[in-house]
């Protein structure tokens, strides 16, 4: 199998032992190219160890929204808008941004920082969904070379090695990546070269400013020379030659001119992201050069109050929403703070208020309807909670976060078997098939389901069984 001769080529070629990672299963890899079924596999293996395993994985449902949002955006007018997409933030400082089997996209903080334009944090997305579209990392794998297997291997040693901060790890990580890169450069030259030019398209298509992807590119080479021999991340993985960034100059010249501003929700997601960036007293001087400088940018207000919010200056944020809100145009980014003020003021039933009017004002803003059950919660309004959850799970039902409020909301209104049942589809979604069978049998003995919920209690219980022994015939721990 895939993974014993993963496992064998790490503990050989990166001096790795083996038995210290835990490898998804990643089944056979023939002659031809993986195919989109076991691409999107093997992408759901990597992104249950990121989101509940690596510490860096950046859990902000409204930057997540964000940041789908405009992935998605992208990917609709992309040359395959049939394939499907998740983007996903990870906390790291550095310039990089990365695809993964399956359509499964990372971009780190440091990026979206870094980004001076929406169009150039687009022109970024844009070129990593052409990874994707394009099938560049099934045609690595797909030709069976040593140096395919290593650069995938190399790619799930990293996020698993996250787990742990030995400096084995992060050597075995850093020596495999660089093998990967170096032995498939003139391959990766061509694949970023197809990249590109997919990736300008898609950002003319969807409404962006072209120029912003040479911009932000040729911004990046300037920057590297800075660095000596420590390149960007994004550069070491992307490799960037006067070239491309010439190539890409002229087809952007080539297409209509458009000036294109930035939405307000890429500026509060900066503001956001960078009110977190340091230690409190540091990002509230920041932030007050800031407003000193640009009083009138509501993005600079927004972080303010964050950064006052988190120096314990309720009073100073107070003053600053109540100034934000009559200046600018609403926004669920705005609202969404008000109740974290609220909620920071220990008055939950206002925060309740504020997000309950701000859901119906925003209907598809989907970290409302998260923070609102939250608060709910908090408030004791539980009941409201399970109706709103419910609700969201008709059309969202692999949603692990409404889960995961779904389980908390039922706790507190005492109803056992649905708290459990809840819970067992938590552990699901996070690959934990034997913690769900275990949370499904502790709601069969609740004692306070009916027929119905029993039922259904039962019939997922058989299926997740059947998930448990697959599991243990691919690890060779059953027949």
């Amino acid at each position: 199998m895939m993974r014993r001769s993963l496992a064998l080529l790490l503990s050989l070629a990166l001096a790795f032992p083996a038995h210290a990672v835990d490898l998804p299963d990643l089944g056979d890899v023939g002659t031809s190219d993986l195919s989109p079924a076991e691409e999107r596999r093997i992408g759901e293996e990597i992104i249950r160890e990121i989101r509940w395993k690596d510490a860096a994985y950046l859990d902000d449902a409204e930057v997540e929204e964000y940041v789908n949002r405009l992935g998605k955006r992208l990917a609709a007018v992309s040359n395959n808008p049939l394939q499907s997409f998740d983007f996903f933030v990870v906390k790291d400082a550095t310039l990089n941004a990365f695809a993964l089997p399956g359509g499964y996209i990372g971009v780190h903080s440091g990026l979206i920082l870094a980004s001076e334009s929406e169009s150039e944090l687009a022109s970024v997305l844009g070129h990593e969904i052409a990874h994707v579209t394009q099938r560049h990392i099934a045609q690595i794998v797909g030709k069976q070379s040593q140096a395919g297997i290593l650069m995938l291997a190399s790619l799930l040693v990293a996020v698993l090695a996250a787990r742990s901060n030995t400096d084995a790890s992060m050597a075995a990580v850093a020596a495999g990546q660089a093998g990967a890169i170096q032995s498939q450069l003139g391959y990766s030259r061509d694949f970023e070269r197809e990249a590109d030019r997919a990736g300008l398209q898609t950002l003319e298509s969807a409404g962006f400013d072209v120029r912003g992807m040479p911009s932000f590119f040729e911004r990046l080479q300037r920057s590297s020379r800075l660095y000596e021999n420590n390149a960007p991340a994004y550069l070491r993985s992307h490799p960037l030659t006067t070239e491309r960034i010439a190539d890409m100059e002229n087809r952007a010249a080539s297409l209509r001119y458009r000036q294109v501003p930035d939405s307000a929700d890429f500026r509060y997601v900066r503001a956001k992201l960078r009110s977190q960036t340091a230690q409190p007293a540091e990002v509230l001087k920041t932030f007050e050069d800031l407003f000193a400088r640009s009083p009138k940018d509501e993005a600079v207000r927004y972080g303010l109050i964050r950064a006052q919010m988190r120096a314990g200056r309720l009073d100073d944020a107070e003053a600053g929403l109540k100034a934000l809100r009559s200046s600018t145009e609403p926004s669920a980014f705005i609202e969404t703070l008000a109740a974290e003020l609220s909620m920071a003021r220990r008055d939950a039933g206002a925060a309740v208020k504020t997000l309950d009017a701000a859901a119906r004002r925003f209907p598809a803003n989907q970290s409302l309807r998260y923070a609102l059950a939250d608060a709910q919660i908090i408030a004791g309004r539980a009941a409201d909670a399970v109706v709103g959850v419910r609700q969201g799970l008709q059309t969202r039902a692999e949603d692990i976060r409404l889960w995961q409020l779904l389980s908390r909301a039922n706790a507190q209104l005492g109803k056992l078997t649905a708290r459990h049942r809840a819970q067992a589809e938590v552990y699901a979604l996070q690959g934990s098939y034997p913690a769900a069978v275990e949370q499904l049998e502790l709601a069969r003995k609740a004692g306070d389901g009916d027929f119905y919920d029993l039922s259904a209690v039962d019939a997922r219980l058989r299926e997740l069984k059947i998930r448990v022994r697959e599991e243990r015939r691919e690890r060779g721990l059953e027949r």
